[in-house]
């Protein structure tokens, strides 16, 4: 399975890859930024890429070390804001929202576009589990976004109608969250700062159950105490511990992987010997950008179940 936004999307674009580097449009501004996997020429010359471009990511010294991979700065070429947004309108009436954008130290603008396809199967098993549980006078379903950062998929799920509980150790991408869903003209979702694994385990010894659990970890990263989180070593466990709240039918899973060296293959055996069991229906692939000379740049594995 290999999946990427659709050319409907008139907000973003991916318009070159090559030289490690990324031309990408949010909105009508264009950003350069680093990819270390658009190892291929780019298309445009460089003279193009500098006309377009009004900000260039530059690395800092701590680029590529652990838990500093992106630090750098921006250095604008042309005029732009610092903040500003994009709209998103789902296929076929799907999620419809709105994203701020800013200009971070770590590269990243407050959206990763190549989850879209994934923002559109959230929306589409959530609505389907509250129009089931409408028809039979059950509560509404419980969705559960792990490591949410700006809150596109938190979004998607509330669109759907679905109960939300929105989770970031980092408070002020949490406040960024909060500020998405009211632009958005959305309410009540549930906002915890919290490291996810300790959230988990909590939730699994009061019983609680979720219809549908979303999980998009880092590399790296620290809890709100300074609990420190290192994929190779905790994602089994997280796993595992999602596992348990998450109800054994009637329900979804989306795991979402960036980490170089994972595969489809390895997260799909992940989420099966995590969760066991029968009646569980998997697909995984890659979340790829295809820019407009056709080159397809992967950039995220997926794994989704369905029970």
């Amino acid at each position: 399975m290999i999946e990427s936004p659709d050319k409907s999307w008139k907000d973003y674009e991916l318009v070159d890859s090559g030289s490690f580097e990324k031309l990408e449009r949010f909105g009508s501004y264009y950003l350069a930024r680093p990819e270390p996997k658009a190892l291929w020429d780019k298309t445009l010359p460089e003279s193009e890429w500098q006309r377009l471009t009004h900000t260039r990511f530059t690395p800092g010294a701590g680029f590529g070390k652990a838990g500093k991979e992106d630090s750098g700065t921006w250095n604008r070429l042309r005029k732009m804001d610092d903040q500003w947004y994009i709209s998103y309108k789902g296929l076929q009436g799907g999620p419809d929202f709105r994203l701020r954008l800013g200009l971070t130290s770590f590269k990243h603008v407050g959206v990763f576009p190549e989850q879209a396809p994934n923002w559109e199967f959230i929306y589409r098993n959530s609505r389907e589990l509250v129009l089931k549980a409408r028809n039979e006078g059950a509560p509404v379903p419980k969705v559960l976004n792990l490591f949410a950062y700006t809150g596109a998929a938190s979004l998607a799920a509330r669109a759907a109608g679905a109960d939300v509980t929105h989770l970031d150790s980092v408070r002020q991408v949490v406040t960024w969250a909060r500020g998405n869903m009211e632009n958005s003209a959305m309410d009540n979702i549930r906002w915890v700062v919290e490291d996810a694994l300790k959230f988990a385990r909590r939730e699994a010894r009061r019983g609680n159950l979720y219809q549908g659990i979303i999980l998009d970890p880092p590399a790296y990263g620290h809890g709100p105490d300074g609990e420190k989180w290192k994929l190779d070593e905790c994602l089994f466990d997280m796993l595992r511990q999602v596992s348990s709240i998450l109800a054994p039918k009637d329900s979804f899973l989306v795991l979402n992987l960036y980490s170089n060296g994972y595969s489809a293959v390895l997260g799909e055996t992940l989420v099966r010997q995590a969760f066991g069991g029968s009646g569980m229906q998997t697909e995984s692939g890659e979340l790829v950008l295809e820019d407009r000379f056709g080159k397809k740049l992967p950039l995220s594995v997926v794994v989704r179940m369905r029970r």
